[in-house]
């Protein structure tokens, strides 16, 4: 221990043995004693005289119980039991552990159950390791008097030298019949000649063994008793090494108690999740996701969630997916890896006051910044070398994976980071590289979106440690870039289909050339084809100009040569590749390459429509079984990430990336349009271009950029409005309709209104309007995250294009516009605010019509 405070005399604190207080010259006060025993009435022995003594002097003592052996204390007068369940896991367990210390305040003693009984509930030996050391420095702080207890022989040796390292007093016990010895490991700030030698109980007094000839006869006596005790592994260890066993041996019985044992610890506590895992994850695919795994503890929802569905595909359609679906070569960073490295960092005090109420968000930047230069355990970085040398020098991925993400109803979608590496350079540079991009990752969980998200949902009290998921990335080397063939998003329902002729129920996909980055976010100046998988050459668009203009121009990709992902437009990198498969991924643009060669361009101009590999291949057809195969075997719909690596006949093959189920909100049953609905009423209405169902809902308040004054503010000005917005909506708990120019939630302002997601997270209805002022049009975005947002909150969402014939919209004719609190601000007047308690709107949509409308239901002039 680093504390160095001078002795005082009230320091001392008495074991409340004779004896052994002259073997340790007494106690201090900040001791933590760790008694290492083989049996625990050696430890109980010796803690009753303690408590006794502490009782005499007026302490105030407290008996943390958390273990399965039969109770250290058993009604002592001057003891407060407390009962701590460690099944619910380390954060949990270690967090109410902390806040117990930190209520019962200074001058406290405590006496703890085995630590070896952790490993029962954690099954990992090194998560026991971690919390002696989060707990001991701040027992120490306060002054308290603390004892453990721990079996030696069920711990690595690595976690019993951490424990010695961080605890004052470290002391074996030894029997051999009637004969007891102890054996001081470890007394801080104090030292005596025969203090660290063995000791012998004699009527009450442990004299040293001072004959060296006697103490080797002892060493070899208790040396040969181990030889016949088997060595007790660690949980973990020993699970895996049971499991392989019953494997090789098949055993049918043995395999299935296992499997669920390991299922328990390895992959989720999602019940919903873990039935899925008992169908698609055997045993012998538990163990290979062990062989993959750094570290111990949950591979998180969206490792869990790909390979579920990987099996899903292999198992309930085989004959298909052998042969076209890639196989993956994944690896893991378990959640132990991360709570290793935030106590390795001391970084367990940042973490308990960033989770008390007052902390939730504004404790979170400075922990952010913590974990970004934080050090990675020596055990951990040479497994993180180990992974390099296996990927070679191909790209990886290193992506989030946290204990609730991808879950049922909980998608986190886009809300912690991801980030490619290059992974070119000497292994030195490579490495370092790597344990950047997991320090990201980590420091994402601090991200206020990803904090708001978890608040919103009633989660921020969970625990939600960050595993990692390590992917090669799919695609092909093209000199100096990399990149798949294509990537997209699919989703089994089409909630957002646009014509009335379509299947919700057939699907839906987002596709991309390129990474599938394009495919997942709201893409800026840029746009994914968008296809209903039963009409896929249907676009929602009305012109040949339309479908220009609301097409990929720009590819994301991996550049070897500057080491980073980059975006480059379509022609740039046709002009420097010559090996991609361009013709089987677009259409020449006949008259965009006329005008190109009048004026000196040479080569066709392509246009990114993806049609000769909707109707020149199985692409369709696969992923519909694809997206069918998932949802029966989840028996829910599925979102799905993929990217595709065709042959040379354009046929493609799939490597599933990430599936998740998704988030639908639920029609409200049959909704009525109104008939013959005068045009003086209605607000706006639209054919298509709406997502959430059967919608038939009250609205008491309106929100809306204007749009004409927007469009002439500055850059800064605008995120001013996106601020004031925030606050505006949080105002009033009104059922609102939030409308505006172009794109919400977009980071570039002269597109819409930067917003952040956690700003609007409590409307009903968001409503984005394309407007002649400047670029701002609506992004047709179904599948992207910012729409797994939307959906998850149930949120409904409409596209309203004025100057379509199907469409109308007459904001004036909204009634109850409140003044600008400031008529001189321009940022107060681009918000305009209408309520309308005693005359709601009504917003009402039919899915199967296809048609929404939003209108006054009584007409107030009459």
């Amino acid at each position: 221990m680093s504390h160095q405070l001078p002795l005082q005399a009230t320091d001392r604190v008495s074991t409340g043995l004779t004896g052994l207080d002259e073997v340790l010259d007494g106690l201090r006060i900040g001791d933590n004693v760790v008694w290492r025993v083989s049996d625990l009435d050696d430890y109980r022995r010796f803690v009753i005289p303690f408590l006794d003594s502490a009782a005499d002097t007026g302490r105030h003592i407290i008996y943390l119980r958390f273990g399965e052996h039969p109770p250290i204390i058993d009604q002592h007068p001057a003891v407060r039991t407390i009962t701590i369940d460690a099944l619910g896991g380390f954060e949990s367990f270690t967090s109410r552990v902390w806040r117990l210390i930190e209520q019962h305040g200074r001058g406290a003693f405590y006496v703890c159950d085995s630590l070896s009984e952790l490993l029962n509930a954690w099954a990992t030996d090194a998560m026991v390791g971690n919390f002696f050391r989060v707990v001991c420095p701040f027992l120490f702080e306060l002054d308290t008097v603390a004892w453990f207890a721990l079996h030696p022989d069920r711990h690595s040796r690595m976690t019993l030298d951490r424990i010695r390292q961080t605890t004052q007093v470290m002391i074996d016990v030894h029997r051999h019949g009637e004969d007891v010895q102890i054996h001081p490991i470890k007394a801080w700030r104090r030292q005596s000649p025969t203090m660290f030698l063995p000791h012998r109980e004699q009527g009450g007094r442990f004299r040293p063994i001072t004959d060296s000839s006697d103490a080797t006869r002892l060493q070899a006596t208790l040396e040969s008793e181990r030889l016949h005790r088997q060595p007790l592994l660690d949980y973990w260890d020993r699970l895996f090494q049971e499991a392989s066993r019953a494997v090789f041996e098949q055993d049918q019985a043995g395999m299935e108690d296992l499997q669920e044992q390991v299922l328990q610890v390895m992959i989720s506590r999602d019940p919903q999740i873990l039935g899925l895992a008992r169908r698609y994850l055997s045993l012998e695919d538990l163990l290979t996701i062990r062989s993959r795994l750094v570290g111990s503890g949950y591979i998180g929802g969206k490792a869990s969630g790909m390979l579920i569905a990987r099996n899903i595909l292999l198992n309930d359609a085989g004959d298909l997916w052998q042969a076209n679906l890639e196989p993956h070569d994944s690896s893991y960073l378990g959640t132990d890896a991360y709570y290793a490295f935030l106590v390795h960092n001391g970084l367990w005090p940042a973490i308990m006051r960033q989770r008390s109420e007052a902390g939730y968000l504004n404790e979170a930047p400075a922990l952010r910044q913590a974990i970004l230069t934080g050090q990675f355990p020596a055990e951990i970085r040479s497994e993180l070398e180990r992974l390099l040398d296996h990927y070679g020098q191909y790209p990886i991925l290193v992506r989030s994976s946290s204990l609730q993400e991808d879950g049922f109803g909980n998608a986190f979608a886009g809300k912690y980071d991801s980030v490619f590496l290059i992974n070119q350079g000497p292994p030195e540079q490579r490495l370092a590289e790597f344990e950047n991009a997991i320090r990201q990752v980590y420091a994402s969980s601090m991200n206020e979106d990803a904090l708001v998200y978890r608040k919103h949902r009633g989660l921020d009290q969970r625990e939600e440690p960050m595993a990692l998921l390590i992917q090669r990335v799919n695609g092909r080397f093209h000199g100096r870039y990399y990149l798949p063939d294509a990537a997209g998003v699919g989703v089994s329902r089409n909630t957002f289909a646009w014509d009335r002729t379509m299947d919700p129920k057939a699907g839906m996909v987002r596709l991309v050339m390129g990474l599938g980055t394009r495919a997942v976010d709201r893409i800026e100046g840029d746009h994914a084809a968008v296809m209903a998988l039963d009409q896929p050459t249907r676009q929602p668009f009305r012109s040949p100009d339309e479908c220009y203009r609301f097409s990929q121009h720009l590819v994301d990709l991996l550049d070897l040569q500057e080491g980073r992902l980059d975006t480059r437009p379509l022609s740039q990198v046709l002009e420097t590749t010559t090996d991609i498969p361009i013709a089987q991924l677009a259409e020449v643009d006949r008259a965009a390459t006329a005008r190109a060669e009048e004026i000196g361009l040479q080569g066709p101009v392509w246009r990114l429509t993806f049609r000769p590999l909707v109707q020149g291949s199985s692409f369709i057809t696969r992923l519909s079984a694809l997206l069918n195969t998932l949802e029966a075997g989840y028996q829910h719909p599925v979102d799905v990430e993929f990217t595709l690596h065709l042959n040379e006949q354009g046929e493609p093959a799939f490597n599933l990336v990430q599936c998740r189920p998704l988030a639908t909100i639920g029609n409200s049953g049959p909704v009525s349009l109104p008939q013959h609905l005068p045009r003086n009423r209605q607000i706006f209405c639209t054919e298509g271009h709406f997502m959430g169902g059967n919608i038939n809902q009250s609205i008491e308040r309106v929100i809306r950029i204007d749009a004409s004054v927007y469009a002439n503010l500055t850059t800064s000005q605008r995120y001013d409005v996106a601020r004031r917005l925030g606050e505006r909506i949080r105002e009033s708990g009104a059922s609102t309709l939030l409308m505006g120019p172009g794109r919400w939630g977009t980071s570039s302002p002269e597109l819409g209104v930067p917003v952040r997601f956690s700003d609007i997270a409590g409307i009903r209805i968001l409503v984005e309007v394309s407007e002649n002022a400047g670029d701002m049009v609506p992004d047709l975005s179904y599948g992207s995250h910012f729409f797994q947002d939307l959906v998850e909150s149930g949120i409904a969402y409409v596209a309203v294009f004025p100057e379509s014939e199907e469409c109308v919209y007459q904001p004036d004719h909204l009634p109850g516009e409140a003044p600008p609190d400031n008529p001189d601000s321009e940022i107060e007047r681009a918000i305009r605010v209408y309520h309308m308690p005693q005359w709601p709107l009504q917003v009402r949509a039919d899915i199967e019509q296809q048609r929404l409308v939003c209108y006054r239901p009584v007409d107030p002039g009459q």
